[in-house]
């Protein structure tokens, strides 16, 4: 497939690892009025990677491996934060700049808006010598992909290494995409009208068990590669009937009303050049060979 790989610029960004905190109150309402105190955003998750479920955890938004930030960051895409998040793409190598995992690799897999994450998979014996305020190099490599062949579909947040490794193919007027679920458009929520794909994600959203029944989404992963059916992620997220985006579930199940596991985008069609094909073993953790046990 060809690219302009060669035109892409390779840059340094970034951050610290984040302490888990809470926002006011320890307590989330759920969409059925009950008050709980769970995990939720930031710091080491020892037991959860990508290739894991998406649903299970007693948790809020967990986050997958090692959630960083830079400390220096503003709202949004302001400052150094806003070059991690926009600059650090799925796929790109991370290493460990201090601390006794000093020299550790790893590779991003997630960017969460709103508490404007960047979430990277280790292996477990390094994070386990971790601690939050570790620094964190990343090489962002990624901004400004195109496939030079199929300018209908829009790359974003998406590093060349992951591409290489997936298993895509080309086809008459667009691309053939392996996928693990077909998400329908219209069960997004949260992070719906977010008026940029190139950094964040939107939630998928689980309230509605017929719907959850009808597409078989109750074994979605953390790392699974996801069609949404009817959304239009070309430039920022919307429900359109016959678009079709792909992305990467980057973050845990929610309690709360309009929320679950949160999407990042990587490509995006308007007019059917995407054509997801349905494949379990679509997941970074296997496409990109991070664990042995899947």
């Amino acid at each position: 497939m060809r690219t302009n790989i060669e035109d892409l610029v390779k840059i340094s960004v970034s951050g610290e690892i984040v302490h888990p905190s809470y926002r006011r109150s320890p307590y989330r309402v759920s969409a059925d009025g009950e008050v709980m105190v769970v995990p939720s955003t930031g710091g080491i998750t020892y037991n959860v990677r990508v290739g894991d479920s998406a649903l299970t955890w007693a948790a809020d938004h967990v986050e997958p491996g090692v959630t960083v930030k830079n400390p220096k960051g503003g709202m949004g895409t302001e400052g150094p934060n806003g070059g991690l998040n926009v600059l650090g793409c799925i796929g790109n190598e991370a290493t460990v700049v201090s601390g006794k995992a000093e020299g550790a690799t790893g590779l991003v897999t997630g960017k969460h808006g709103g508490s404007e994450h960047l979430i990277i998979d280790f292996a477990p014996g390094a994070m386990e010598k971790m601690v939050p305020g570790d620094g964190i190099l990343v090489v962002g490599w990624g901004v400004g992909m195109k496939l030079l062949d199929h300018p209908g579909v829009r790359v974003s947040n998406m590093s060349p290494q992951l591409l290489e490794q997936w298993k895509i193919e080309e086809m008459d007027g667009g691309i053939r995409v392996p996928v693990t679920h077909r998400i329908p458009g219209k069960i997004m929520g949260a992070g719906l009208g977010w008026d940029t794909v190139h950094h964040g994600d939107y939630d998928i959203t689980f309230f509605d068990e017929g719907s959850v029944e009808e597409y078989g989404l109750n074994d979605l992963r953390l790392g699974d590669l996801v069609a949404l059916m009817d959304a239009g992620n070309s430039y920022g997220h919307i429900y359109r009937q016959g678009c079709i985006s792909v992305g990467i579930v980057i973050h845990g199940d929610s309690y709360v009303a309009g929320h679950g596991p949160g999407v990042t985008t990587l490509f995006a069609a308007e007019e059917g050049q995407i054509e997801p094909v349905l494949d379990p073993t679509a997941n970074i953790a296997s496409v990109m060979g991070l664990r042995s046990d899947l």
